[in-house]
Protein backbone atom coordinates (compact mmCIF):
# COMPACT_ATOMS: atom_id res chain seq x y z
CA UNK A 1 0.00 0.00 0.00
CA UNK A 2 1.29 3.45 -0.85
CA UNK A 3 0.26 6.64 0.96
CA UNK A 4 1.10 10.23 0.47
CA UNK A 5 1.12 10.32 4.26
CA UNK A 6 1.48 7.75 7.32
CA UNK A 7 0.03 9.67 9.81
CA UNK A 8 1.23 8.98 13.23
CA UNK A 9 -1.25 9.35 16.11
CA UNK A 10 -5.52 9.10 15.73
CA UNK A 11 -6.37 12.19 17.79
CA UNK A 12 -7.64 15.78 17.38
CA UNK A 13 -3.96 16.87 15.48
CA UNK A 14 -3.56 13.69 12.89
CA UNK A 15 -7.33 13.35 12.42
CA UNK A 16 -7.82 17.27 11.29
CA UNK A 17 -4.61 17.23 9.11
CA UNK A 18 -5.74 13.40 7.51
CA UNK A 19 -9.39 15.33 7.11
CA UNK A 20 -8.11 18.08 5.53
CA UNK A 21 -5.35 16.18 2.58
CA UNK A 22 -8.30 14.02 2.33
CA UNK A 23 -10.47 16.29 0.87
CA UNK A 24 -7.78 17.60 -1.02
CA UNK A 25 -6.86 14.52 -2.84
CA UNK A 26 -4.02 13.40 -0.45
CA UNK A 27 -4.12 9.62 0.46
CA UNK A 28 -3.42 9.33 4.12
CA UNK A 29 -2.54 5.95 6.44
CA UNK A 30 -3.36 6.60 10.21
CA UNK A 31 -1.91 4.35 12.76
CA UNK A 32 -1.83 4.31 16.33
CA UNK A 33 -0.32 2.92 19.12
CA UNK A 34 -3.69 2.63 21.09
CA UNK A 35 -6.53 0.32 20.26
CA UNK A 36 -8.50 3.28 20.15
CA UNK A 37 -9.13 6.35 18.00
CA UNK A 38 -9.36 9.76 19.54
CA UNK A 39 -6.26 10.22 22.00
CA UNK A 40 -6.88 11.69 25.33
CA UNK A 41 -10.40 12.98 23.90
CA UNK A 42 -11.56 9.93 23.78
CA UNK A 43 -14.79 8.95 25.20
CA UNK A 44 -16.66 5.78 25.76
CA UNK A 45 -20.18 5.08 26.45
CA UNK A 46 -20.84 3.47 29.75
CA UNK A 47 -24.07 2.97 31.27
CA UNK A 48 -25.62 5.37 28.36
CA UNK A 49 -23.26 7.87 29.88
CA UNK A 50 -20.17 9.39 28.04
CA UNK A 51 -16.79 8.82 29.65
CA UNK A 52 -14.26 10.99 29.22
CA UNK A 53 -11.36 8.48 29.65
CA UNK A 54 -8.58 10.34 29.84
CA UNK A 55 -9.64 12.99 31.73
CA UNK A 56 -11.99 16.28 31.42
CA UNK A 57 -12.24 17.56 27.99
CA UNK A 58 -14.36 21.34 27.51
CA UNK A 59 -13.80 22.46 24.41
CA UNK A 60 -13.75 26.49 24.64
CA UNK A 61 -12.16 28.67 22.01
CA UNK A 62 -12.85 32.39 21.05
CA UNK A 63 -11.96 31.79 17.64
CA UNK A 64 -15.12 31.75 15.52
CA UNK A 65 -13.78 30.09 12.63
CA UNK A 66 -12.53 27.46 15.07
CA UNK A 67 -15.81 27.44 16.55
CA UNK A 68 -17.67 26.24 13.00
CA UNK A 69 -15.30 23.99 12.03
CA UNK A 70 -15.80 21.63 14.72
CA UNK A 71 -19.44 22.30 14.79
CA UNK A 72 -19.35 20.45 11.19
CA UNK A 73 -18.43 17.27 13.38
CA UNK A 74 -21.23 17.47 16.02
CA UNK A 75 -23.79 19.48 17.73
CA UNK A 76 -22.59 21.05 21.32
CA UNK A 77 -25.00 21.12 24.27
CA UNK A 78 -24.36 24.69 26.55
CA UNK A 79 -22.58 22.97 29.21
CA UNK A 80 -20.28 26.04 30.90
CA UNK A 81 -17.13 24.88 32.80
CA UNK A 82 -17.92 25.71 36.71
CA UNK A 83 -15.63 23.54 39.06
CA UNK A 84 -16.21 23.31 42.42
CA UNK A 85 -13.15 23.35 45.14
CA UNK A 86 -12.92 21.27 48.21
CA UNK A 87 -11.27 22.32 51.02
CA UNK A 88 -11.28 20.41 54.69
CA UNK A 89 -14.94 20.95 55.21
CA UNK A 90 -15.59 24.22 52.84
CA UNK A 91 -16.54 24.26 49.31
CA UNK A 92 -15.50 27.31 47.06
CA UNK A 93 -16.58 28.29 42.82
CA UNK A 94 -13.97 28.52 41.38
CA UNK A 95 -12.24 30.52 39.28
CA UNK A 96 -11.70 33.33 42.17
CA UNK A 97 -14.31 35.27 42.14
CA UNK A 98 -16.67 37.18 44.16
CA UNK A 99 -18.76 34.04 45.45
CA UNK A 100 -15.30 32.78 46.54
CA UNK A 101 -14.08 35.77 48.22
CA UNK A 102 -17.89 36.06 49.59
CA UNK A 103 -17.52 32.63 51.31
CA UNK A 104 -14.09 32.87 52.37
CA UNK A 105 -14.33 36.24 54.05
CA UNK A 106 -18.05 36.93 54.93
CA UNK A 107 -17.83 40.18 52.51
CA UNK A 108 -20.02 41.26 49.89
CA UNK A 109 -18.66 43.97 47.97
CA UNK A 110 -15.82 44.35 45.22
CA UNK A 111 -13.93 46.93 47.17
CA UNK A 112 -14.08 44.90 50.35
CA UNK A 113 -12.33 41.94 48.48
CA UNK A 114 -9.64 43.86 46.75
CA UNK A 115 -9.15 45.68 50.40
CA UNK A 116 -8.72 42.32 51.86
CA UNK A 117 -6.37 40.80 49.30
CA UNK A 118 -4.19 43.97 48.66
CA UNK A 119 -3.49 44.01 52.61
CA UNK A 120 -2.35 40.41 52.76
CA UNK A 121 -0.01 41.28 49.75
CA UNK A 122 1.31 44.51 51.48
CA UNK A 123 1.82 42.26 54.76
CA UNK A 124 4.22 40.06 52.87
CA UNK A 125 6.86 42.73 51.60
CA UNK A 126 7.92 40.07 48.72
CA UNK A 127 9.08 42.30 45.56
CA UNK A 128 10.80 39.78 43.74
CA UNK A 129 9.69 36.25 43.75
CA UNK A 130 11.92 33.56 44.12
CA UNK A 131 9.49 30.36 43.67
CA UNK A 132 5.94 29.83 42.64
CA UNK A 133 4.63 30.24 46.25
CA UNK A 134 6.38 33.58 46.28
CA UNK A 135 4.57 34.62 43.01
CA UNK A 136 1.38 32.91 43.71
CA UNK A 137 1.30 34.93 47.52
CA UNK A 138 2.38 38.41 45.58
CA UNK A 139 -0.72 37.69 43.43
CA UNK A 140 -3.36 37.06 45.71
CA UNK A 141 -3.01 37.12 49.11
CA UNK A 142 -2.05 34.48 52.04
CA UNK A 143 -5.82 32.92 52.14
CA UNK A 144 -6.55 32.36 48.64
CA UNK A 145 -2.78 30.35 48.26
CA UNK A 146 -3.03 28.28 51.12
CA UNK A 147 -6.70 27.14 50.47
CA UNK A 148 -7.64 26.79 46.62
CA UNK A 149 -3.29 26.94 45.62
CA UNK A 150 -0.72 25.73 47.56
CA UNK A 151 -1.90 21.95 47.93
CA UNK A 152 -3.10 20.98 44.70
CA UNK A 153 -0.11 22.72 43.08
CA UNK A 154 2.01 20.58 44.86
CA UNK A 155 0.22 17.37 43.73
CA UNK A 156 0.18 18.46 40.22
CA UNK A 157 3.66 18.87 40.52
CA UNK A 158 4.85 16.24 42.83
CA UNK A 159 7.33 18.89 44.72
CA UNK A 160 6.85 21.93 46.78
CA UNK A 161 5.78 25.35 45.37
CA UNK A 162 8.80 26.49 47.17
CA UNK A 163 10.67 24.66 45.26
CA UNK A 164 8.81 25.23 41.72
CA UNK A 165 10.04 28.27 39.58
CA UNK A 166 7.90 31.23 39.86
CA UNK A 167 7.16 31.77 36.21
CA UNK A 168 4.51 28.68 36.24
CA UNK A 169 2.10 31.31 37.24
CA UNK A 170 2.56 34.23 35.76
CA UNK A 171 -0.91 35.70 36.50
CA UNK A 172 -3.66 34.36 38.86
CA UNK A 173 -7.25 35.66 37.50
CA UNK A 174 -9.28 37.28 39.91
CA UNK A 175 -12.78 38.16 38.88
CA UNK A 176 -14.65 41.10 41.46
CA UNK A 177 -17.87 39.75 39.82
CA UNK A 178 -20.03 37.24 41.00
CA UNK A 179 -19.31 34.45 37.87
CA UNK A 180 -18.37 30.90 38.16
CA UNK A 181 -18.10 30.77 34.24
CA UNK A 182 -14.01 29.11 34.76
CA UNK A 183 -13.55 30.52 30.74
CA UNK A 184 -13.06 33.70 29.34
CA UNK A 185 -13.92 32.32 25.99
CA UNK A 186 -16.90 33.07 23.75
CA UNK A 187 -18.01 29.42 22.91
CA UNK A 188 -17.59 26.50 25.06
CA UNK A 189 -19.79 23.05 25.21
CA UNK A 190 -19.25 19.23 24.88
CA UNK A 191 -19.92 17.47 21.66
CA UNK A 192 -23.58 15.60 22.10
CA UNK A 193 -22.32 11.54 22.24
CA UNK A 194 -18.92 12.30 23.10
CA UNK A 195 -15.86 13.09 21.48
CA UNK A 196 -14.88 9.82 19.55
CA UNK A 197 -17.69 10.74 17.41
CA UNK A 198 -15.94 13.75 15.93
CA UNK A 199 -13.18 12.19 15.53
CA UNK A 200 -14.88 9.07 13.64
CA UNK A 201 -16.59 11.44 11.35
CA UNK A 202 -12.80 13.36 10.69
CA UNK A 203 -11.78 10.05 9.90
CA UNK A 204 -14.28 8.39 7.37
CA UNK A 205 -13.05 7.11 4.28
CA UNK A 206 -9.00 7.22 5.82
CA UNK A 207 -7.63 3.88 6.12
CA UNK A 208 -6.69 3.57 9.80
CA UNK A 209 -4.81 0.86 11.89
CA UNK A 210 -4.97 0.87 15.23
CA UNK A 211 -2.38 -0.65 18.15
CA UNK A 212 0.07 -0.23 15.66
CA UNK A 213 3.52 1.07 16.91
CA UNK A 214 5.08 3.66 14.49
CA UNK A 215 8.86 2.58 15.58
CA UNK A 216 7.74 -1.43 14.92
CA UNK A 217 6.26 -0.28 11.19
CA UNK A 218 9.40 2.07 10.45
CA UNK A 219 11.53 -1.01 11.19
CA UNK A 220 9.69 -3.89 9.81
CA UNK A 221 8.08 -1.72 6.67
CA UNK A 222 4.83 -3.35 7.14
CA UNK A 223 1.66 -3.24 9.69
CA UNK A 224 1.37 -5.90 11.94
CA UNK A 225 -0.52 -8.18 9.68
CA UNK A 226 1.91 -8.38 7.35
CA UNK A 227 0.52 -5.57 4.92
CA UNK A 228 3.63 -3.92 3.50
CA UNK A 229 3.34 0.08 3.53
CA UNK A 230 5.62 3.07 2.19
CA UNK A 231 4.60 6.75 1.96
CA UNK A 232 6.12 9.85 1.34
CA UNK A 233 5.69 11.70 4.12
CA UNK A 234 5.34 11.17 8.01
CA UNK A 235 2.73 13.49 10.75
CA UNK A 236 4.29 12.65 13.61
CA UNK A 237 2.27 13.28 17.06
CA UNK A 238 4.13 11.09 19.45
CA UNK A 239 7.79 12.57 21.86
CA UNK A 240 10.05 14.34 19.54
CA UNK A 241 12.49 12.70 21.44
CA UNK A 242 11.54 9.53 21.52
CA UNK A 243 11.72 10.02 17.79
CA UNK A 244 14.57 11.11 17.80
CA UNK A 245 15.76 8.22 20.27
CA UNK A 246 16.29 10.72 23.13
CA UNK A 247 19.92 11.46 21.52
CA UNK A 248 20.64 14.83 23.50
CA UNK A 249 18.80 13.16 26.66
CA UNK A 250 14.90 12.26 27.60
CA UNK A 251 12.27 15.35 27.95
CA UNK A 252 10.40 15.68 31.16
CA UNK A 253 6.67 14.98 31.00
CA UNK A 254 3.90 14.87 34.09
CA UNK A 255 1.71 11.91 33.79
CA UNK A 256 -2.06 11.53 35.15
CA UNK A 257 -3.49 8.16 36.37
CA UNK A 258 -7.40 7.66 36.60
CA UNK A 259 -9.58 5.29 38.87
CA UNK A 260 -12.71 4.93 37.48
CA UNK A 261 -16.14 3.81 39.39
CA UNK A 262 -19.99 3.28 38.45
CA UNK A 263 -22.18 3.97 41.74
CA UNK A 264 -25.20 2.84 42.31
CA UNK A 265 -26.37 6.64 42.90
CA UNK A 266 -28.02 8.85 40.48
CA UNK A 267 -25.90 11.74 41.46
CA UNK A 268 -22.64 11.71 43.81
CA UNK A 269 -21.21 15.38 44.07
CA UNK A 270 -23.84 17.60 41.79
CA UNK A 271 -21.05 18.70 39.65
CA UNK A 272 -19.07 17.40 36.62
CA UNK A 273 -16.03 18.94 38.05
CA UNK A 274 -14.85 19.04 42.07
CA UNK A 275 -10.97 19.95 43.00
CA UNK A 276 -9.37 18.74 46.26
CA UNK A 277 -7.47 21.17 47.01
CA UNK A 278 -5.81 19.84 50.27
CA UNK A 279 -2.63 18.01 49.88
CA UNK A 280 -3.92 15.45 51.90
CA UNK A 281 -6.35 13.79 49.71
CA UNK A 282 -4.11 12.38 47.25
CA UNK A 283 -6.13 13.27 44.25
CA UNK A 284 -6.49 16.46 42.83
CA UNK A 285 -9.88 16.10 41.16
CA UNK A 286 -13.02 13.86 40.64
CA UNK A 287 -14.87 14.55 37.42
CA UNK A 288 -18.87 13.30 37.24
CA UNK A 289 -18.93 12.44 33.82
CA UNK A 290 -22.90 12.44 33.33
CA UNK A 291 -22.95 15.93 34.08
CA UNK A 292 -21.30 17.29 30.77
CA UNK A 293 -24.48 16.35 28.85
CA UNK A 294 -26.89 16.88 31.92
CA UNK A 295 -27.37 13.03 32.29
CA UNK A 296 -30.46 11.61 33.86
CA UNK A 297 -29.38 8.14 34.44
CA UNK A 298 -29.94 5.78 37.15
CA UNK A 299 -26.69 5.11 37.68
CA UNK A 300 -23.25 7.48 37.68
CA UNK A 301 -19.60 7.05 36.60
CA UNK A 302 -17.16 9.44 38.21
CA UNK A 303 -13.16 9.42 38.08
CA UNK A 304 -10.62 10.46 40.69
CA UNK A 305 -7.38 11.88 38.91
CA UNK A 306 -4.22 11.48 40.39
CA UNK A 307 -1.10 13.63 39.36
CA UNK A 308 1.95 11.74 38.86
CA UNK A 309 5.86 11.80 37.63
CA UNK A 310 6.21 10.19 34.00
CA UNK A 311 8.48 7.70 33.40
CA UNK A 312 8.92 5.45 29.59
CA UNK A 313 6.05 3.01 29.19
CA UNK A 314 3.48 5.71 31.14
CA UNK A 315 1.32 7.84 29.07
CA UNK A 316 2.93 11.39 29.09
CA UNK A 317 0.10 13.89 29.39
CA UNK A 318 1.78 17.76 30.21
CA UNK A 319 5.52 19.00 28.46
CA UNK A 320 7.29 20.29 31.73
CA UNK A 321 8.13 23.54 30.22
CA UNK A 322 10.65 24.79 32.13
CA UNK A 323 13.65 26.54 31.02
CA UNK A 324 16.16 23.12 31.39
CA UNK A 325 13.45 21.29 29.12
CA UNK A 326 12.73 23.95 26.88
CA UNK A 327 16.70 24.22 26.02
CA UNK A 328 16.56 20.84 25.20
CA UNK A 329 13.12 20.61 22.91
CA UNK A 330 14.77 23.51 21.20
CA UNK A 331 17.98 21.15 20.18
CA UNK A 332 15.24 18.58 19.16
CA UNK A 333 13.43 21.40 17.23
CA UNK A 334 16.45 22.45 15.31
CA UNK A 335 16.94 18.66 13.94
CA UNK A 336 13.27 18.35 12.53
CA UNK A 337 13.34 21.64 11.17
CA UNK A 338 15.79 20.16 8.78
CA UNK A 339 13.98 17.00 7.93
CA UNK A 340 12.44 17.34 4.26
CA UNK A 341 9.73 14.38 4.91
CA UNK A 342 8.99 14.59 8.23
CA UNK A 343 6.23 16.79 10.51
CA UNK A 344 6.22 17.06 14.08
CA UNK A 345 2.72 18.44 15.18
CA UNK A 346 0.34 18.14 18.41
CA UNK A 347 1.56 18.53 22.20
CA UNK A 348 4.34 15.70 22.33
CA UNK A 349 5.45 16.22 18.96
CA UNK A 350 5.82 20.55 19.64
CA UNK A 351 6.87 20.04 23.37
CA UNK A 352 3.62 22.24 24.16
CA UNK A 353 0.24 22.32 25.93
CA UNK A 354 -2.36 22.72 23.66
CA UNK A 355 -6.09 23.29 24.21
CA UNK A 356 -8.24 21.49 22.20
CA UNK A 357 -9.39 24.84 19.29
CA UNK A 358 -5.42 25.69 19.97
CA UNK A 359 -4.71 22.12 18.30
CA UNK A 360 -7.32 22.36 15.69
CA UNK A 361 -5.98 25.94 15.10
CA UNK A 362 -2.40 24.38 14.92
CA UNK A 363 -3.44 21.12 12.46
CA UNK A 364 -5.22 23.44 10.19
CA UNK A 365 -2.39 26.20 10.14
CA UNK A 366 0.04 23.05 9.26
CA UNK A 367 -2.13 21.61 6.44
CA UNK A 368 -1.92 25.26 4.69
CA UNK A 369 1.76 25.60 5.20
CA UNK A 370 1.92 21.75 3.70
CA UNK A 371 -0.88 21.92 0.78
Amino acid sequence: MKYDYLVVGAGLFGATFAYEAKKKGKTCLVIDKRDHIAGNVYTKEQSGINVHVYGAHIFHTSNKSIWDYVNQFAEFNNYINSPVAVYKDELYNLPFNMNTFSKMWGIRTPQEAKDIIAKQIEDLHITEPKNLEEQALSLVGTDVYEKLIKGYTQKQWGRPCTELPAFIIRRLPLRFIYDNNYFNDRYQGIPMGGYTKIVEKMLEGVDVKLSEDFFDVKKRGKLSDGTEVSYDKILFTGQIDEYYESKFGPLEYRSVRFETEELQVENYQGNAVVNYTEYEVPYTRIIEHKHFEFGQQPTTIISKEYSSEWKPGVEPYYPVNNEKNNALYQKYADLAASEKNVIFGGRLGQYKYYDMDKVIEAALACVAEEL
